[in-house]
């Protein structure tokens, strides 16, 4: 790999004389593609200010954006850079010959000292016009000056501290008086606290840094040309106002703790980097005769803040005796040397110089470099131009010198937004993991890379190093995105094998106990892993193979628990006779398939507990798909066995409530074969309605013959209605049992007599018994004496049931009675009902000649008309017309037929000379027919009132306008 410095010199000399070329653009062997297409922005950006000064610039300070600017003899320049176009020029006022020496401006950019050159020291403030001199400064030549920035304000400076070019350390204080009548001096005070001495006695204070660390304790540095002094201690909480004189005091009688260097400069000048505004500084570099002091600056630290300290040498093209370094200055990860005529950066992790810029002979020699720590901006002047460099991503190539530093996390920190060199550095810390055989680290590190995941495989199997391998792999398989199938499958089945491969290893070393378990749970982690779920159900027939291989059934059982592959795992407890267990799985998962499956094998052997777990399923089992299980099981099992299959039917019928045939007709042939005592009990439960019978009965009639329970083929044959058999088949069980099935029929007095007869020839011909033949005369009323003697032998004499013959002849004499009664009542009824026909014929009503037709409100006596007896009259036509739309079609019909026939007889004589006899005979004729016509057309026309009959009850949800005549009648009202 190139250096950073070739490749900053490279880019140097492009941007000079060489116009920069495309880049090559290729695949690199970590798989990123690096193109630069356009020139890449330097990180230290030159920019020259647009100013042409109207006298040299003697002396240039920066700070929160406050520029001064010391020109010629006389002239001060303040610009604030916000509002570069409003420059402000103040006069010092000074007649002498004094010069401007050094200038200095507080971290507010408020507060400004000029020192001159006659050992005199002049203060302006941001927020005045007019220099003041400083009095009690008169006579020293100011080379440095701590700022305080824990207690400093625009008006006020708080205790600062002062060094001068004799070594000593003054502490003042600044203060301006606003609205004042009364001019007073700006400096408080100003004490010489301590002094300040090399091995030649007192020497000039070059640089002063106050800084608070932790608890109240400050810490301030001073330099001379070769040494860096240390002043550390508290100032008692309420006294920050009185200054820092507790801290030097400490040290009057002994020199504080302090590094020095051979070489000298002359002067020496430290620098520090302030990341944030408003906190502590975090590193600093000092410049001096041998070369950079480099450290960082620890505040927890008791007697010293200086920190991981390191010299860095300058650059062989830098000799102290001709062109020394002039000022210095620092950011995050580079220190700037200023020389006469170029500004060198110096990176401080690896010391090479990573940018130098020259400057032309026409803009003179260089003569200071100063930083703006607030905006981290770096100004340099000459005596007639101004430059400014912008610091642009400063940490752009810093990871590169922390990889090669095998710093790889501070690497990785500055790279994490650039995928391309964070796969660079995690390759080079992989491969130093590798090559430091730290496998296990080296493999997370690769399964992050894009490097060739076949070469990475190959590295580790050559090492023999299968755990890092998979480590690599379950790293590798983790960052695979969704739509990487195959990758995914891929990986999931090598490292179940590996983990497979190592188990079988381990598991035959008991001095690897541990391990082994250790292993195990990451198996079984990898396992059941969510986001290898898919992919190991989509492949599990792969992944049963792989463990069947192995022989390992322990994770197959495990492992189909996981894919609920619950057959798998019962079949596996059932090829091993571990019944309980596959039972349990059953009843922990409640799968209604698996139960149906495997009933028929766990039955076998664990009949109580198999119907134990069919109960607590209760309806969510479908019995009949568990008859084969009980079918199979009672055909080779003891009465005992049977009685768990009896068990569970009896659950189904009675709590279930279950209608399906097939169960109750498997419970019956369990009864039947079993248990017959039950038969006859569930049978008279079921009932003696066919409709509610859930059995089918004529397999029930057949099962029960088969096994001879002719109680239970009676009680079936009395449900199937088939009394005669019933009977014949009871009277060989028991007569009062035939006696119980020949009253059934109650509606059929025939077939009852005929079951009752059935009864008597048994009771006479097979046990004659006359005795209980008599009873049967008693116990049905339809039999009679004479019914039954012809069953009786001939030679059985009447003493045996002449009582019997008395009484059905003393019946005989009771019904001739109660029929002679009966005529008699008859007679008279018939009697009265000729007695009210004549009364009816007799009867009248009377119609007054003013009457009118209750429909058509005419005179009633013009017409023929009806007389109700609810005193309502209407004509003929107009009853006629309002009951006829209200027969029924039948009625209509037949009243038009009678109409007809009326029309057909009512033939008027055509001659008056006709034969009296004749046309008496005529009429005679005539009349009759016509009068039964007549009066048949009275039945349908005036069988009630019109208004008074159920014909106005009908009528009443009937519109009052015919639907298909609305619109005319509508229309009629318009």
């Amino acid at each position: 790999m190139a250096s950073i410095l070739d490749e900053y010199e490279d880019s140097l000399h492009r941007s000079v004389s060489v116009p920069q070329s495309r880049a090559i653009v290729g695949i690199p062997h970590s798989g990123y593609v690096n193109a630069r297409l356009e020139k890449e922005t330097p990180i230290f950006n030159k920019q020259r200010i647009d100013f042409t000064p109207p006298e040299k610039i003697n002396s240039l300070v920066v700070s929160s954006n406050q520029l001064c600017m010391s020109l010629g003899k006389d002239t001060l320049l303040r610009i604030d850079l916000g509002k570069p176009d409003e420059p402000n020029q103040v006069e010092l006022g000074r007649k002498d010959e004094a010069k401007v020496y050094k200038m200095f401006l507080d971290h507010t950019g408020s507060h400004l000292l000029i020192a001159l050159n006659t050992s005199e020291c002049l203060y302006l403030n941001r927020s005045v016009q007019k220099v003041r001199a400083l009095s009690r400064w008169k006579g020293h030549l100011i080379e440095s000056v701590g700022w305080n920035k824990f207690l400093g304000s625009e008006t006020n400076t708080g205790p600062i501290l002062v060094g001068t070019s004799q070594g000593q350390i003054y502490e003042a204080e600044i203060s301006v008086s606003e609205g004042s009548l009364f001019s007073t001096n700006p400096d408080q005070y100003f004490r010489q606290v301590y002094t300040l001495e090399e091995e030649s006695g007192p020497a000039p204070v070059c640089c002063l840094e106050i800084e608070r660390g932790l608890e109240g304790k400050f810490f301030i540095i001073a330099t001379t040309r070769k040494r860096l002094f240390q002043f550390v201690g508290k100032v008692p909480e309420g006294t920050e106002q009185q200054g820092f004189s507790s801290i030097f005091a400490v040290h009057a009688d002994h020199l504080p703790s302090f590094r020095e260097f051979p070489a000298n400069l002359g002067f020496s000048e430290i620098a520090f980097y302030t990341p944030k505004l408003r906190s502590n500084p975090r590193s600093f570099a000092w410049m001096m005769g041998n070369g950079v002091l480099y450290g960082t600056l620890d505040y927890s630290r008791p007697d010293s803040i200086l920190s991981d300290e390191r010299v860095w040498v300058y650059p062989p093209d830098i000799d102290i005796t001709v062109n020394k370094p002039i000022s210095i200055v620092l950011t995050q990860f580079h220190f700037l040397l200023l020389l006469p005529d170029r500004v060198k950066a110096v990176c401080t992790l690896n010391g090479q110089v990573v940018f130098q810029d020259l400057f032309l002979e026409k803009f003179g020699l260089l003569t200071r470099m100063i930083k703006d720590p607030t905006v981290q901006q770096i100004w340099i002047h000459t005596e007639k131009v101004v430059f400014r460099y912008h610091v642009q991503r400063e940490s752009r190539d810093v990871w590169k010198m922390y990889m090669n530093m095998n710093k790889f996390d501070l690497a990785k920190e500055y790279c994490k937004d650039r995928p391309e060199c964070l796969d660079i550095v995690l390759a080079k810390e992989a491969e130093h993991c590798f090559q430091n055989k730290r496998y296990l680290d080296s493999a997370k590190c690769y399964a992050l890379t894009q490097n060739y995941f076949e070469e990475i495989a190959l590295k580790f199997i050559e090492a023999k190093q299968e755990e890092a391998l998979m480590e690599f792999l379950i790293k590798k398989l983790s960052n695979l995105k969704p739509s990487e199938k195959t990758q995914t499958t891929l990986l999931t089945t090598w490292l179940t094998e590996l983990y497979l491969n190592w188990l079988g290893i381990l598991q035959g070393d008991l001095s690897q106990r541990n391990l082994y378990l250790d292993t195990r749970e990451k198996f079984r982690t990898f396992l059941s892993s969510p986001k290898n779920k898919d992919c190991l159900f989509n492949n599990r027939a792969s992944i049963y193979e792989l463990l069947a291989s192995h022989g390992d059934t322990e994770h197959m059982v495990y492992f189909a628990v996981i894919m609920q592959d619950y057959e798998r795992v019962v079949a596996h407890h059932c090829q091993h006779d571990e019944y309980d267990e596959a039972l349990n799985v059953l009843s922990r998962h409640r799968d209604e398939k698996l139960f149906y499956k495997f009933s028929p094998v766990l039955i076998q052997h664990i009949p109580k507990k198999v119907v134990d777990a069919w109960i607590s399923m209760g309806s969510r089992l479908d019995a009949r798909n568990l008859i084969p299980a009980l079918v199979n099981y009672s055909q080779s099992a003891s009465t005992q066995q049977i009685n768990e299959a009896i068990r569970y039917m009896e659950f189904c019928v009675y709590q279930l409530e279950e209608t399906q045939q097939a169960i109750h007709n498997y419970l019956l042939s369990l009864y039947a074969l079993c248990r017959p005592d039950s038969l006859l009990s569930y049978l008279e439960q079921a009932g003696t309605n066919p409709n509610r019978i859930h059995y089918d009965l004529k397999y029930a009639l057949r099962l029960c013959a088969e096994h001879g329970h002719h109680r239970a083929c009676v009680h079936i044959y009395k449900v199937m209605e088939l009394y005669e058999e019933a009977v014949d088949l009871a009277l060989q069980v028991d007569v009062d049992l035939a006696k119980s099935c020949a009253d059934l029929p109650e509606d059929d007095e025939e077939l009852r007599k005929k079951l009752w007869l059935k009864i008597a020839r048994h009771v006479v011909q097979e046990e004659k018994d006359v005795k209980k033949a008599m009873a049967c005369l008693s116990s049905c009323a339809l039999l009679k004496i004479e019914d039954v003697l012809p069953f009786f032998p001939d030679f059985v004499t009447i003493d045996h049931f002449k009582e019997a013959i008395c009484n059905s002849l003393e019946d005989y004499n009771k019904h001739i009675e109660e029929l002679k009664r009966e005529m008699e009542e008859a007679t008279q009824s018939a009697k009265r009902i000729r007695e009210d026909i004549q009364e009816m014929r007799n009867k009248y009503g009377s119609v007054e000649p003013q009457e009118k037709c209750a429909a058509c409100d005419f005179p009633l006596l013009n017409r023929p008309f009806y007389l109700f007896l609810c005193g309502h009259m209407f004509h003929y036509d107009c009853l006629l017309q309002a009951v006829f739309p209200n027969l029924p079609a039948y009625k209509q019909a037949k009243l038009e037929d009678l109409q007809k026939k009326l029309a057909a007889t009512s033939q008027p004589s055509k001659s008056h000379h006709r034969p009296k006899d004749a046309d008496t005979i005529s009429l005679g004729k005539g009349q009759q027919s016509r009068e039964q016509i007549k009066a048949d057309i009275d039945d349908i026309v005036a069988a009630e009132c019109v208004y008074c009959g159920e014909l106005m009850i009908r009528s009443i949800d009937k519109p009052f306008i015919d639907p298909q005549k609305y619109e005319e009648e509508m229309q009629s009202w318009l």
